[in-house]
């Protein structure tokens, strides 16, 4: 530490890790509560930071214009958004995406158990945001057995100038954390603050035997579920998921597909057909339905069409590929019992058929949520499973 708390500072701190006790269902472990009151999160933000409002719309909060507000956001068990638009201010406020944020501390310190740490133990941390992870790390492992490795070069002068002003010098690298980093491993423990839709295998490599991986998981259906894989002795990785998280997307997997521009086209001639399957029962469904739907899907992902300007049509659901080359449109007409819908599809697959299909073997196998999957990870790629590595199928 580098200055003692103030009062108030030390009341916040104190209720957010009250906080963070209720979401883990029990007290925090006394190392990390220790880690924690040694790094307090307040002096690790930016003096500036953007929170959403009522409409979701991303504003700045300057400390040195609201300093409650932002002393509030700090000392709240939320995410804080530290950059947007990749360091570039859109010209139009309503514009601005978040690019980098610091994660709510509940979900910071779940993962940190989940990574089962031991003294000894070194550490791999994909996306260094502002370095308060690197540093809670650092207080346990000691600095040489952290590195935190970071694609943003802002980012990871961010987080080295954070962790260097609260005494801490783990390594912090500037490079694609796609790549992990082969000049310090192998690691005990691999850990990515980025949600994924692949796990690279170079972090799989990089991991000694019997290791693990931690990483907030994500598909083109539904993002959500912190996936834990121990690497085994054939370089295979396998484990399961803990149900909801929610994090960017690393940066390396991000894909800029756009219905209108890149897969519906006007020269299409779609087949039409008919469905008894309820569009909301797939999508906006309950998270334990996505996740499912999502895993047998592979590369689907859908996107609502309200009012879209088509006679006889209320809403439209679009189900398309992550290539673009088929779609598939499902249409309400706004009755309230409404008993079959219009399907139109085009291009190779038969898209709905795939929903269709999906949603009966979620179905028959008992309705299955997030516990009962998991993932096995090898260097010619993904297989998932439900309830044992046996009942597999490759994930596309």
């Amino acid at each position: 530490m580098t200055t003692q708390l103030s009062t108030d500072e030390q009341a916040a701190m104190r209720g957010l890790l009250q906080t963070v006790s209720r979401f883990l269902g029990h007290e925090m472990a006394l190392e990390w509560r220790k880690a924690a009151e040694a790094t307090p999160r307040h002096r690790f933000l930016p003096d500036r930071i953007w929170l959403s409002g009522d409409d979701d719309q991303l504003t700045p909060c300057d400390r040195d214009h609201e300093p409650d507000r932002w002393f509030a956001a700090a000392h709240t068990d939320k995410p804080v958004v530290t950059q947007i638009n990749d360091g570039q201010e859109p010209e139009n406020p309503s514009d601005a995406l978040p690019s980098s944020s610091a994660s709510a501390p509940s979900i910071v310190f779940k993962m940190l158990e989940l990574l089962d740490l031991a003294p000894g133990m070194r550490v791999l941390e994909i996306g260094s945001g502002t370095g308060f992870n690197a540093a809670l790390l650092s207080h346990r492992l000691g600095d040489t057995n952290v590195t935190t490795i970071e694609i943003d070069p802002a980012v990871a002068e961010l987080a080295r100038s954070n962790l260097n002003a609260n005494g801490y010098v783990p390594s912090v690298v500037h490079g694609d954390g796609s790549l992990g980093w082969g000049a310090e491993a192998p690691y005990d423990r691999v850990v990515a603050t980025c949600s994924i839709k692949r796990i690279p295998y170079a972090w799989i490599s990089q991991t000694r035997l019997g290791g693990a991986v931690l990483a907030p998981w994500e598909n083109p259906w539904i993002c959500g579920g912190l996936l834990r894989l121990t690497v085994g002795e054939d370089g295979t990785a396998t484990g399961r998921y803990t149900p909801d998280s929610a994090f960017m997307l690393m940066r390396t997997q991000r894909l800029d597909l756009r219905l209108f521009r890149d897969v519906v086209m006007d020269d299409h001639i779609p087949t039409e057909s008919t469905s008894t399957l309820d569009p909301w029962a797939v999508a906006d469904s309950e998270f334990e339905t996505q996740f499912a739907l999502g895993h047998r899907l592979g590369d689907l992902w859908y996107a609502w069409h309200h009012a879209p300007d088509v006679d006889g049509v209320e809403t439209r659901l679009w189900v398309a590929t992550t290539d673009g080359s088929s779609w598939a449109a499902v249409d309400w007409d706004g009755a309230e019992s409404t008993e079959r819908y219009t399907v139109w599809q085009h291009g190779p697959r038969r898209l709905w058929n795939e929903v269709e299909a999906a949603h009966q073997w979620w179905l028959d196998h008992d309705r299955p949520g997030p516990d009962r999957f998991g993932l096995t990870v090898t260097s010619k790629g993904h297989t998932a499973w439900l309830d044992h590595p046996a009942n597999a199928w490759p994930l596309r």
